[in-house]
């Protein structure tokens, strides 16, 4: 039976995982994470979550490893996570009463061949008084977050519309993780517990 790895420290993805597959190992990708020049979101994500899976494969190279990675976009511009308190309070009004792009690579290698996918969905939020994103900003919420919220807490209150794959929003695409995993003869199962 092949082992997967989950090249990423985000309890997020790891919980998600969790829902696919029963046991799994996980391992922090050391990357370099810079956009490229002129490098559009979906691109980026992809490259990035190829380059965190070949990574990790150099020191399990018998395993499945899956990458990840997630982006907020306007307009094709990737707003990255937040370098203190004031870029966070930029990126949250800009996002304010609008719909904006959330962006997940994610790839799966076994044996040096990487599959990788690119899922794109459009998240809308409410209008955002200034008070409310200052209260935000006073929770350990929008730190190391693309875009800087966590749409799986507080921020969910922010949110009337998601237009696509909402685990892909919380950083790990289920669909595509299933079906990338099937592809390399991963297969997803639910053992029935005790007395169901």
């Amino acid at each position: 039976m092949t082992t997967v790895v989950l090249a990423s420290a985000s309890p997020r993805r790891r919980e998600l995982l969790g829902l696919l597959l029963p046991s799994f190992e996980t391992c922090s990708a050391d990357i370099d994470e810079s956009v490229q020049a002129g490098e559009k979101p979906g691109d980026y994500v992809s490259r990035l979550s190829r380059e965190k899976a070949l990574s990790v494969f150099e020191n399990y190279p018998e395993s499945a490893i899956i990458g990840a990675d997630t982006c907020v976009a306007i307009n094709q511009t990737i707003l990255g996570k937040p370098e203190d308190r004031e870029h966070a309070r930029r990126m949250l009004t800009s996002l304010s009463d609008s719909t904006h792009d959330v962006f997940t690579g994610i790839s799966v290698c076994l044996n040096e061949t990487v599959h990788t996918r690119c899922v794109h969905t459009a998240v809308t939020f409410a209008p955002l008084c200034q008070d409310l994103i200052e209260n935000y900003l006073d929770t350990e919420e929008p730190w190391d977050k693309a875009g800087a919220y966590a749409v799986q807490g507080k921020a969910g209150s922010f949110v009337t519309a998601i237009q696509g794959s909402y685990s892909s929003v919380v950083g790990l695409p289920l669909l595509e993780a299933r079906l990338l995993l099937q592809e390399f003869g991963v297969a997803v199962s639910w053992s029935r517990a005790a007395g169901d």
